[in-house]
């Protein structure tokens, strides 16, 4: 997943609140942002923030709107409107006319699945390296039996 951070050429307070808003991104374990966030970010009420989202009563999940702040797919009604970063930057940009957006993405960090696989990824090369001992050991002619052979021959 990727984090983000959007910057405006309008004003340093502007800069300052953007900046702030994505690095709270950078701390949430799927780096998707809340209405909280959002509001921070772009420096907006959080009403504001309702009026601009692409939501619908008798739909879930709307159709892309380029012209409202589109949220994450949605299981559920109650699940709480998630927000991408990238769509919040193209939102700033395009909608709010924020200038200088800027997106930037940062290697997230290592959570425990990755954790987990890289394990299993160690023990698999350690397997890897003893069975390919284990053949060469099979593979090669052990000396007093390689000297009785050039013997009889």
């Amino acid at each position: 997943m990727f984090n983000g951070s959007v910057n405006s050429g309008t004003n340093s307070r502007t800069d300052e609140s953007l900046g702030k808003g994505f690095n709270t991104a950078l701390n949430s374990s799927d780096s998707l942002l809340t209405i909280d966030e959002v509001q921070k970010t772009l420096n907006r009420s959080r009403a504001s923030v309702y009026r601009y989202t692409n939501t619908d009563t008798r739909n879930l999940n709307p159709p892309f709107n380029p012209r409202k702040l589109n949220t994450e797919f949605r299981s559920d009604q109650k699940d709480q409107l998630l927000f991408h970063p990238n769509e919040v930057a193209r939102f700033a940009k395009d909608i709010l006319r924020i200038k200088e957006v800027t997106v930037e993405i940062f290697n997230s960090p290592s959570s425990e699945t990755q954790n987990i696989l890289k394990a299993i990824l160690d023990e698999l090369r350690i397997i890897s390296n003893k069975l390919d001992e284990q053949s060469d050991k099979n593979h090669s002619i052990p000396n007093h039996l390689q000297d009785t052979d050039i013997k009889a021959a």
